[in-house]
């Protein structure tokens, strides 16, 4: 890709000036809007392909519509760059994802262009729907609203019961389905498989157009008349195409699919079906990637691809091999070791298999590996199912993520006290991708719920001997929570051993104050420790807790801190606080983790500072005790 110099782009602070264009320009600016993202995440990394990818459907919506007015709700904000660069933020996309810069999703407190939270996927269809509906009966007659789904999120329930919602309230919501067969990796199931195939006459959809706009023009298109002429217009479709077309079944009027590249058409496609009344959805055919070859060739790679070089497309990548292995891919090659020695074993993924390393086993096995798309619900009671038959899926979900599974853990796997081992990754503060990503909730949420078993490994070998742990029968329900990026040990591979259900350690005698901490975090706890002469115990297990070393250190104790990667409230620290209480011990706890609020977007090492978890804050929190 040649630099250019941005001639048009700069023209552009809002898209009010986008407007003042004609048509004929718009490839322009679709390129040099590409060309910016390239640029800027070159050397800031971010979400490249996704953003590539759509940069025609962003610069026709804002084109077309008149936001903000007009409401425009992305699904997963990977998709939004282009988006944030014409809604005056260009100057500040270089402070994208960075510690006090612009957010790493869109956010309506940040812009008034950016119009709900989108950083979980399968939320805008129904957010949409409510600000369409809201639109009615605030009597803003002339809004429009337009969801944009993409990335694989037609795949994930919410979709599907906004959909069902959007079929039966009266509505004039745009629904734009921005289909380029990916998620993260490549979109699986029934759905990818329908929009592959799915695929309208070209004769017949200009014959539909122009009709359509001529009964409206004459005012024959009313209510009353149009279902009628939609099912006469479906049956019509079902024959030229010789498919049942589900939108259409749904009576949500459906247009496409269309090339989602060509912008000009894609502006002529908007204009045309704009002020149609009714539900509409529009098949948008895109490329993950597209413009920038490196990223076309290898999609999964250039999701989030870090530092590269935007004149060759060479990855910047640290292969240092002095670096410990990141958590995941200890997780990816253990599963995979554990899998060899018991069939039993099945790996369960939310289209995360490069994400979580799963894709190693399913590599390997991939008649026993499940990507189930973005469906944390459906992974698992799915999971569950498969327990309730004797397999024993390893269920991995990212710790925010499975938030949205809440309930099918608690009716589907715990309930049942199944052998399901839920791997949750990303636990704790993740860094750039900020609060929608934090795995901050895991810990507190879940200890309430009976028959779990919920840990966390200080290191790499504690989650490969934990992993083992929860493979050995009648387990029940087993969590393991591990952070993001990489542990502290270069050796990683260790013997498989079995550690006791409900059992911490003691990793150093001291004097003053005892620090308990839970998970990786346990290594700047321990740090700290060592500098103040404090005693330092790795719980390894919130439920169950370890009442003997509890017991010890209220015995030995008056003064404790408790230090979690997790919110403090409801979490590890109060699950002591509680065990203190109940059993008549009255020690002074100074409780450590993320505070009662959503954390910002940095990187780890800054968050860490800022919610007080460092090192450093760890210390003086000792020291301010002694």
């Amino acid at each position: 890709m040649e630099a250019s110099e941005m001639g048009l782009l700069t023209q552009i602070k809002y898209p009010s000036d986008l407007r003042k264009l004609s048509v004929d320009q718009l490839p322009e600016v679709c390129q040099e809007l590409r060309e910016d993202i390239v640029k800027e995440l070159s050397v800031n990394p971010g979400h490249l392909a996704s953003s590539l990818g759509v940069a025609e459907i962003t610069v026709a919506l804002h084109y077309v519509y008149n936001t903000p007015e007009d409401r425009i709700v992305w699904d997963v904000g990977h998709q939004a760059y282009g988006h944030k660069i014409l809604t005056g933020r260009r100057e500040q996309f270089c402070t994208n994802r960075k510690l006090g810069g612009i957010r790493p999703f869109p956010s309506p407190m940040e812009s008034e262009y950016d119009t709900f939270a989108c950083g979980h996927a399968s939320n805008s269809i129904s957010a949409a729907l409510g600000m369409a509906v809201a639109a009615k009966l605030e009597h803003h007659d002339s809004r429009h609203v337009v969801a944009v789904i993409g990335d694989g999120a037609m795949s994930g329930g919410l979709a599907f019961e906004g959909l069902n919602n959007v079929s039966s309230s009266p509505n004039n919501l745009l629904i734009i389905l921005n289909d380029n067969n990916m998620s993260i990796d490549r979109s699986v199931g029934g759905m990818k498989q329908y929009l592959l195939g799915l695929n309208t006459n070209k004769t017949y959809n200009a014959i539909k157009f122009r009709t359509t706009r001529w009964l409206y023009s004459k005012g024959m298109m009313t209510d009353d008349r149009k279902k009628g002429i939609q099912r006469l217009s479906n049956a019509i479709k079902s024959a030229i195409a010789q498919q049942r077309n589900i939108f259409d079944g749904m009576d949500i009027r459906y247009f496409g699919p269309f090339d989602g590249h060509n912008i000009k058409e894609l502006v002529r496609i908007l204009r045309a079906i704009k002020d149609m009344p009714g539900p509409k959805l529009l098949h948008l055919h895109t490329q993950k990637g597209h413009g920038y070859a490196p990223a076309e060739k290898d999609v999964t790679t250039w999701h989030a691809p870090g530092k590269f070089d935007p004149e060759t497309g060479e990855r910047l990548v640290d292969n240092d091999p002095n670096k410990p292995q990141k958590f995941q891919d200890v997780f990816g090659h253990t599963l995979l070791e554990l899998a060899e020695q018991n069939p039993k074993i099945v790996g369960v993924t939310p289209a995360m298999p490069t994400g979580c390393s799963m894709n190693i086993m399913m590599k390997a096995m991939p008649e026993r590996t499940f990507d189930v798309g973005i469906a944390e619900g459906h992974a698992v009671t799915f999971s569950g199912g498969m327990a309730k038959d004797g397999l024993l899926p390893f269920c991995n979900i990212y710790s925010a993520f499975a938030q949205r599974a809440y309930d099918n853990i608690i009716h589907d796997v715990a309930l049942l006290n199944l052998n399901v081992v839920f791997c949750w990754d990303r636990a704790g503060l993740v860094g750039e991708d900020g609060p929608t990503h934090h795995g901050a909730f895991d810990m507190a949420s879940l200890r309430v719920i009976p028959n779990l078993t919920i840990c966390s490994p200080m290191d790499e070998h504690e989650l490969r001997r934990l992993m083992y742990t929860a493979q050995l029968p009648d387990k029940g329900p087993f969590i393991i929570r591990y952070p993001r990026g990489g542990g502290v040990l270069l050796d990683w591979r260790c013997p498989f051993e079995e550690i006791k259900v409900g059992t911490g350690r003691k990793l150093r005698d001291g004097t003053g104050v005892a620090v308990l901490s839970i998970g990786a975090i346990g290594n700047n706890a321990g740090e700290a420790a060592e500098a103040t002469g404090a005693a330092h115990y790795d719980m390894r297990f919130l439920k169950p807790l370890d009442e003997n070393i509890l017991h010890e250190v209220a015995t030995k104790f008056q003064k404790i801190v408790t230090v979690e990667n997790g919110v403090v409230q409801g979490g590890m620290g109060s699950a002591v606080l509680e065990w203190m209480s109940d059993h008549g011990y009255s020690p002074v706890v100074k409780r450590l983790g993320l505070p009662d609020q959503f954390v910002e977007h940095g990187t780890v090492e800054e968050l860490q500072k800022i919610v007080g978890i460092d090192t450093d804050n760890i210390k003086k929190t000792i020291l301010g005790l002694l």
